[in-house]
């Protein structure tokens, strides 16, 4: 039977093939990233490249790092916390990213369902952080304490997952739409994108309900 370890190996290749399309993407068809440019376009570019491959690819990586890693579970938690500090720092980094683009373009913010979403994946996955360090990691709650908390702690987490990816996806539309994209490469690029992304949401949670090895 399949087990967790074995859909982590999955979830690693969709992580790369999902980066590789969003390079190819933004670097071939969206002229580049870029914080600082005359050209607005670039900055936004970062956007997208921050909150798909740092802010959500990285977190699904953390969410099963302790199905898909050898090593003790004292190590397997720094990994874990790192990962999840990658993740907020570049979701972070992502939305001022998106403010900036609009400060200097003039655009209203925060008027859209994906805006609305994406702000509230970033407040809840910052919470969740926050907790998390000083129920889990330091200084820690009594034994007793972190027991009936880490049920809670894993559930809302995955919900904060997959809302960051629904956010994602729901991003990718409407990028979809303001570019009048339609029947070429880059629109096939941004639907197997879409599409790689909800498989790699499926296959982490797979990875979370299943043992190691079976």
């Amino acid at each position: 039977m399949v087990g967790s370890f074995h859909v982590s190996i999955l979830v690693h290749l969709l992580f790369i093939a999902i980066t590789t399309l969003v390079l190819v993407w933004l670097l071939h068809f969206r002229e580049g990233v870029a914080f600082n440019s005359s050209n607005k376009a670039k900055i936004f570019n970062l956007h997208p490249l921050l909150m798909t491959i740092g802010f959500v690819l990285v977190s699904g990586e953390a969410i099963m790092i302790y199905k898909s890693a050898p090593g003790k579970q004292r190590s397997l938690k720094v990994v874990h916390l790192l990962l999840h500090l990658v993740a907020l720092a570049t979701g972070i980094l992502g939305i001022v990213t998106v403010f900036k683009f609009k400060k200097e373009e003039g655009l209203p913010n925060m008027y859209t369902l994906h805006s609305w979403l994406g702000m509230s994946a970033i407040c809840f996955f910052g919470l969740q952080y926050i907790l998390g360090f000083f129920a889990f990691f330091f200084p820690g709650a009594e034994m007793y304490t972190r027991a009936s908390l880490l049920p809670w702690h894993r559930f809302i987490g995955m919900v904060i997952f997959l809302l960051s990816v629904g956010t994602a996806q729901l991003g990718l539309a409407q990028y979809f739409q303001f570019l009048g994209l339609f029947r070429s490469q880059e629109a096939l690029i941004v639907n197997f994108t879409g599409l790689l992304l909800f498989l790699f949401a499926v296959f982490v949670a797979l990875s979370r309900i299943l043992p190691r090895y079976s």
